[in-house]
């Protein structure tokens, strides 16, 4: 006699998140286009294809689309078995690509295969949140303790943000600590000891600053990769101070930006792509994005970004299991915060870090990781969304009308 308990049908997944999500990364593609094809044509390096940047990220956007939609058909559940050992799994990744990864702009973040990257750093986020929010959850009230709740927790997210540190990538080190922060908050930790880690954190900040100002000792390489940090510092303070140098890449966004205008120069009618702003069609698209659609283009592309996070938090609070809610609210928040750092950036509103906008920016890694993540995200909203048991029907309606009533 089968005595298994039938396992309850899962709902669909959420029509909305799931085609916002398309969306982004179809107009991703559209403006790595726009803002690599007159860099790519007439550079040998890139065989002089326009299409070089957008081709390799269309390939990405399939594999990432195929990745997100068979997420999207595992129950998020199953993750919670898998989070030790891929976070075990990932932390041998950002050891590895330390010692034998490829150095970027002073930072030692990329694996070379071939003609394509792999940036263990973009796994390390989601490998996190979906630790963590397991680990909250096993704790359940203990997460209010500083022994047995927040101190291990405190410690998990310190060893992953070290070992970024390490790279050194600075960027992805505050996404990954303020996405932890939230994710800790979120699963109910004290707020007493959340604000004492803060200030201990920037403590520490502030001394490693003065202290590196102090003693400027080192090869050319460390004092070279100090350099950069602070110049970016002060281009931030006074980015028109030294803007042939320092504040030469903040500089030429600032003024992309501000040709936009209100409605724009036009699809493919930006100038400042033309050589001027480096990295277009990467950390600076969104500057790209302002000149060539205005002040009202990007408030309108600003407020369906915005809507995309609000809806996914929404999704993962419906969600009737912690891990899937801490999960979920965990995903957006890296997006949130990410695309936060990128735009800031460009902006001048904060100092210039070097992290890209997702779903927008070019990179492979980023846009695989971040549909991965939507995938599980779309999962997590099917719990939402079953269909209820006729007694479950019957109940809430006796609640709504008792309410009425």
């Amino acid at each position: 006699m089968n005595t298994t308990k039938p396992q309850p049908k899962r709902g669909t997944p959420d029509f909305q998140l799931l085609i916002l999500t398309l969306l982004l990364v179809g107009f991703g593609l559209i403006m790595v286009f726009s803002s690599s094809s007159s860099l790519a044509v007439f550079n040998e390096k890139f065989n002089n294809d326009p299409l070089h940047f957008t081709k390799r990220q269309a390939a990405f956007a399939v594999l990432g689309t195929f990745v997100m939609f068979v997420a999207m058909n595992i129950n998020y559940k199953k993750y919670k078995k898998l989070f030790i050992p891929v976070f075990f799994l990932t932390l041998m990744l950002l050891i590895l690509v330390v010692i034998i990864g490829s150095a970027t702009n002073g930072a030692t973040s990329w694996f070379n295969l071939g003609k394509f990257g792999i940036q263990p750093t973009e796994l390390a986020k989601i490998a996190t949140i979906v630790y963590l929010a397991a680990l909250i959850t096993k704790k359940g009230e203990r997460i209010r303790q500083w022994k047995g709740g927040f101190f291990p927790v405190l410690i998990i997210v310190g060893i992953v943000a070290g070992l970024i540190m390490l790279q050194p990538d600075l960027g992805s080190c505050f996404i990954l600590v303020a996405t932890s922060g939230l994710l800790i908050y979120t699963g109910g930790a004290s707020l007493k000891h959340i604000l004492g880690c803060i200030s201990l954190v920037a403590l520490g900040l502030v001394l490693t600053l003065g202290v590196g100002s102090l003693f400027n000792s080192g090869g050319d390489q460390e004092q070279a990769s100090k350099n950069y940090k602070m110049g970016r510092i002060e281009a931030f303070m006074d980015p028109f101070h030294d803007e042939s140098d320092t504040g030469y890449n903040l500089v030429q966004s600032l003024i992309a930006i501000g040709q936009g205008g209100v409605t724009g120069a036009g699809y493919g009618e930006s100038v400042q792509k033309l050589h001027y702003l480096p990295n277009p069609y990467n950390d600076f698209i969104f500057s790209v994005i302002g000149e060539e659609f205005g002040f009202i283009g990007t408030a309108i592309f600003l407020l369906l970004y915005l809507y995309f996070i609000l809806r996914g938090i929404i999704v993962s609070l419906r969600c009737s299991d912690p891990f899937g809610t801490l999960t979920g609210v965990g995903i957006m928040g890296l997006i949130a915060i990410q695309a936060f750092i990128n735009i800031g950036g460009v902006t001048n509103t904060i100092p210039i870090t070097g992290v890209t906008l997702p779903f927008i920016s070019y990179g492979g890694s980023s846009l695989l990781v971040m549909m991965l993540s939507m995938g599980i995200v779309l999962s997590i909203s099917r719990d939402s969304n079953r269909p209820m048991k006729e007694e479950q029907v019957k109940s809430v309606i006796k609640k709504d009308y008792r309410a009425t009533v």
